[in-house]
């Protein structure tokens, strides 16, 4: 299994995911009419399946997936949607929510939870699989259209080799820091590289991944969850188009770049104020939080 830090970092991005699902569906007759927020909705169930993939969850990743397929059908269809769609969709969103609070509960994920999980939402998906093409049917199928040839080849597997080499890596992380153990991680960041070289932005972010397990200055419990979600991120960026501008994070180059003591006073943040205020609380005295507070206050206000 993967280590506490990393699974809580999935279940926090996941959260995330599910707000990006859940926004999109309440209102999904007029979300479908701007294909960049059907593509938000099918990438944030592409995210969900590849870090559950990755780390072993096989229920929440067959309940994304099949969330993934379905989002795949409205993006490359017009569909004219209706309240039983709405619903069906949430249904099956409602069942991803609770395989990730399980997941966060004291008894961890168990076997015969996500088995009944799935028992009885694959009813819920045989209807949404039956009522969409329903009304595919009734609306047209849209034309296919030519792929677009690009000078960039990333092989077709590309992101299940990433996915693969991830698990290898995550296993690592798992055992003391050593030479020995910074040299095999390195080793993954070269085959990383290979397959994927074609890209200069995947380029980049692994050479960031390998200068940050090379600085030893960076204790794996904080460079695990970063280097591991920023190279699946860029893997399914990739893998929907080879010519996805991709770069390493702000976190990630810190991390590359880190001096000796620094982690003393330096906190990785994260982007969604939740997540940050989290990770704010759980390092800082009150005092200082109270101090920041005013700092930011000030700051909104000028």
């Amino acid at each position: 299994m993967a280590s506490e830090e990393i699974v809580r970092f999935f279940i926090e991005e996941g959260k995330e995911h599910l707000n990006t699902l859940e926004n999109g569906l309440l209102d999904l007759q007029a979300t479908v009419k701007d294909p960049e927020q059907v593509n938000e909705l099918f990438r944030a169930a592409h995210s969900v399946k590849g870090g559950a993939a990755m780390l072993g969850y096989s229920s929440i990743q067959k309940v994304a997936h099949r969330l993934e397929d379905y989002f795949k059908i409205l993006r490359d269809n017009p569909v004219n949607v209706d309240r039983q769609l709405e619903s069906l969709f949430l249904k099956g969103m409602d069942a991803l929510r609770e395989l990730l609070e399980l997941l966060q509960g004291p008894f961890g994920l168990r076997a015969e939870d996500a088995e009944r999980t799935l028992a009885e939402v694959e009813p819920v998906f045989a209807q949404l699989q039956d009522h969409l093409n329903h009304l595919v049917e009734g609306g047209g199928a849209a034309t296919a259209t030519p792929s677009t040839v690009t000078d960039i080849e990333i092989p077709s597997d590309f992101a299940e080799q990433v996915i693969e080499i991830l698990r290898q890596m995550l296993q690592v992380f798992k055992k003391a820091e050593s030479a020995e153990t910074r040299q095999k991680l390195s080793s993954f960041c070269q085959h990383l590289q290979e397959i994927g070289g074609a890209s200069e932005g995947w380029t980049s972010v692994v050479e960031a991944v390998d200068r940050a397990i090379a600085n030893v200055h960076n204790p794996y419990r904080i460079l695990a969850p970063v280097a591991i979600v920023e190279l699946r991120q860029g893997a399914e960026r990739l893998s929907d188009d080879p010519e996805a501008d991709i770069a390493p994070s702000a976190s990630l180059n810190h991390l590359a770049d880190m001096e000796s003591g620094a982690w003393t006073d330096y906190i990785l943040v994260r982007n969604e104020p939740k997540a940050a205020f989290q990770s704010l609380t759980q390092v800082m005295e009150k005092p200082k939080l109270l101090k920041l507070a005013k700092l930011l206050y000030k700051a909104s206000q000028s």
